[in-house]
């Protein structure tokens, strides 16, 4: 007969399969801000909480591939919609020109109008290019990936839920206060960063549980875009870091918007870095969108496509002893072999021109 091994022995295993807390109710360690108010997201009373404005995300400082993970959350609202959500294996920065990134949403929303697409809790989908294949095609939208609950248990406004959300090897199961209601599979991202969103409304979460489980080893192109040590240098909220003329920029929403009548200039100044942000202007505008590094115009939007007004576009570039290396909408832009002196970005006024999702990661050399 085979003699079992000693608990004493077994103990070590044992815990390490253990769900361990996956927010320290103190504060935001562990977490970054990634587009979102420096008052967004607080800490009262143990618990996560997010005012709803401006929209964006507080995702993980690292990415997970399968995980189980268990939390409640309670919206403040008992009449008025309130909406957030939980973000699986979704990408380190936004899309172009939104508040979200691409990956899987878990949705947390109560008291939505009755519809035929989306229910008050308890869906889950792809959002912002992710992909994924729903349990359950869906009733009323044929194609659209979004699993809806097999049941409601969600409780309303003012009441504690609880989730339950395995993610395993592209497969995405959600327990609602303990019975599962939804999933999807073949997900695209299935390794990523983790997010929590706020999206108009305070919602509350607390009690988080979080337990790794074993790698399924996806490909390259099943991973989400790491997040590469950029930072945001726009808080989303005002023209802290900034200078202009009183009323010539305004931020709302997330966004800053240009009156057209005095430039943007950074406070602080850099050498070599990497830059990556968001632009628009409106559709028939004649407004031109030029950007300085330092005493040097880098980058001009003049005459142009007529098609690339009223969308949002995403400029990136690299300065460095090579010059400066240009890429638009994630296509190569061309190389400019500059020399550039330590010194603040600048961008310049143009009427209505609006910019977002702001961020920087610095190569060598400090700020002043």
């Amino acid at each position: 007969m085979r003699q079992a091994l000693p608990l004493l022995l077994l103990a070590p295993f044992l815990a390490a399969a253990d769900p361990k807390p996956f927010f320290n109710g103190k504060d935001l360690d562990g977490w970054v801000n990634l587009n979102c108010g420096p008052k967004t997201w607080s800490v009262k009373d143990g618990e996560l909480v997010t005012s709803g404005t401006p929209y964006g995300l507080l995702r993980s400082d690292r990415q997970y591939e399968n995980f189980e993970i268990e939390f409640e959350w309670m919206h403040v609202n008992t009449k008025d919609v309130g909406n957030s959500g939980f973000f699986v294996w979704c990408d380190g920065l936004p899309q172009i020109g939104g508040p979200y990134t691409r990956g899987i949403e878990v949705q947390v929303l109560v008291n939505y109008p009755k519809n035929d697409w989306a229910t008050n809790h308890g869906d889950v989908f792809s959002v912002s290019g992710a992909t994924c294949k729903p349990d359950r095609p869906h009733p009323t939208k044929k194609g659209l990936e979004r699993c809806l609950p097999s049941e409601d248990r969600c409780k309303g406004g003012g009441e504690w839920n609880h989730y339950k959300v395995v993610a395993n090897d592209g497969s995405i199961k959600l327990s609602v206060n303990g019975k599962e209601v939804s999933g999807v599979s073949d997900c695209n991202p299935r390794k990523g960063y983790l997010a929590f969103e706020s999206e108009g409304a305070e919602c509350h979460y607390k009690n988080l549980k979080f337990k790794e489980l074993p790698s399924t080893k996806p490909k390259a192109s099943e991973i989400a875009a790491e997040a590469a040590g950029f930072q945001p240098i726009f808080n989303h909220t005002d023209l802290t870091g900034w200078k202009t003329d009183d009323g010539a920029w305004k931020v709302g929403g997330g966004v800053l918007k240009c009156s057209g009548k005095a430039d943007l200039k950074s406070e602080a100044s850099y050498s070599d870095y990497e830059l990556v942000f968001d632009w628009k202007l409106p559709e028939k505008s004649k407004a031109e969108f030029e950007l300085e590094l330092g005493s040097q115009t880098i980058y001009s939007f003049k005459n142009a496509d007529s098609t690339m007004h009223g969308k949002w576009h995403r400029l990136s570039l690299k300065t460095g002893r090579a010059g400066v290396t240009i890429a638009h909408d994630g296509r190569a832009g061309g190389q400019a072999s500059l020399v550039l002196d330590k010194g603040p970005i600048r961008i310049k006024a143009a009427e209505s021109l609006e910019l977002r999702n702001m961020y920087m990661r610095e190569i060598q050399g400090e700020k002043k």
